[in-house]
């Protein structure tokens, strides 16, 4: 089975099942000398993870993270990043009857038909939960590109046909983490809340899309055609499960813009240097970078395992059933949907700012040669 890895300088490999023993990723590609704990990792790990609210599944993984390699008295080695996190609370009897009865709008006809077998407890590696690796990962580029000046952030402006205003960056990073729904317009985040409840009742789910936002990108990151930032960014976020769509920039709104309306007029800055005016291309021209703020959007369908009764088809029996999926599963995908969009923006970012020699692939300090560190181990004979 391949497509386990993203990246291509900042390589992430990931490895479990939903229902497995533990879940976990290689990071290989991560400079030296970066300072890094479980605890940095983890505390995006709880954004996360699920039984945070009413409106998230309430199946109960702590999610604590181990790293296995690749530090060295708190410092990045350069060497490959082992992490682990067990899975706690897997409960599989539940999804006995679908071992030969595909779920609707699951991957488990398609899984079987392409490799014979699957690992079917809780959606095995076709499974949102999977994601635990890559937040992971993420936790990990975001720290590097910290270092470099670049921030990131998301927040979900849309739930079913409740969609919140415009807002800044600032508010974004004030006010997201401030409701169960991860919403930066307080109002907004109260309504999407109430029809969130209101489809739990009915027990059926609801889609909604993630708004993000990235500052202090340099210009420059990226290339033309196959390996443009707004591809390689495209191919990250459409990978995110249950991702019916990604945008940047005005997204699907431009088809109603003239190109005299969308175009940016271009003028100095202070230094001299020319800027756009607007940034209505969301921060990519031509495939790569202009300076400007990245951002875009990515929807999400409803979630598709529902304690509504649905038709499914078992082809050991010949028979078409009605089903119930009886389990612990989210009513609504953005809330936590928000960290993970965040991950692959960080990832795919990081991995620009390597291949364009923004940062240096060997040591984050950019000191080749330089062996008497503040960051490598001390002989304890010497202290």
């Amino acid at each position: 089975m391949n497509g386990n890895r993203f990246g291509r300088l900042f390589q992430v490999t990931t490895f479990g099942e939903s229902h497995g023993e533990a879940m976990g990723c290689t990071v290989s590609g991560c400079p030296a000398g970066l300072e890094l704990s479980e605890e940095d990792i983890q505390a995006d790990l709880d954004r996360r993870k699920p039984g945070q609210s009413m409106i998230t599944t309430s199946r109960g993984e702590p999610d604590d993270v181990s790293i296995k390699s690749g530090i060295q008295d708190g410092y990045t080695t350069g060497t490959p990043i082992g992490l682990v996190i067990q899975n706690k609370d897997a409960r599989s009897g539940k999804y006995e009857p679908f071992i030969t009865a595909p779920r609707p709008s699951h991957g488990d006809f398609t899984y079987s038909a392409k490799f014979g077998t699957r690992n079917w407890g809780g959606g095995g590696r076709s499974s949102a939960r999977e994601t635990v690796n890559w937040v992971a990962a993420g936790a990990i580029a975001k720290k590097i590109l910290a270092r470099e000046g670049i921030e990131l952030k998301a927040h979900v402006n849309q739930i079913g046909d409740i969609e919140a205003p415009d807002v800044s960056f600032e508010q974004i990073k004030e006010h997201s983490e401030e409701n169960d729904v991860r919403c930066a317009h307080p109002e907004t985040a109260e309504a999407m809340q109430e029809r969130i409840a209101e489809y739990q009742e009915e027990g059926d789910s609801i889609g909604g899309s993630i708004y993000f936002e990235a500052q202090g990108v340099p210009v420059g990151l990226g290339a033309p055609r196959f390996d443009s930032l707004s591809a390689r960014l495209g191919q990250a976020m459409m990978a995110v499960p249950a991702t019916t769509a990604f945008e940047f920039g005005l997204g699907t709104e431009a088809a109603e813009w003239t190109g005299k309306e969308r175009n940016d007029d271009w003028e100095f800055d202070e230094n001299g240097d020319p800027t756009p005016v607007e940034n209505d291309h969301g921060g990519i021209q031509g495939g790569i970078s202009s300076g400007e703020p990245i951002y875009g959007e990515v929807t999400l369908h409803a979630p598709t395992s529902i304690p509504k009764s649905q038709q499914t088809a078992d082809w050991e029996t010949g028979e078409l059933k009605e089903e119930k999926v009886i389990g612990r599963h989210d009513p609504v995908l953005p809330p936590r949907g928000v960290p993970v969009v965040e991950a692959m923006l960080a990832l795919t970012l990081v991995d620009f700012m390597l291949l364009s020699g923004r940062i240096n692939p060997d040591r984050v300090d950019d000191q080749p040669g330089e062996y008497d560190t503040d960051y490598h181990p001390s002989n304890p004979n010497n202290e």
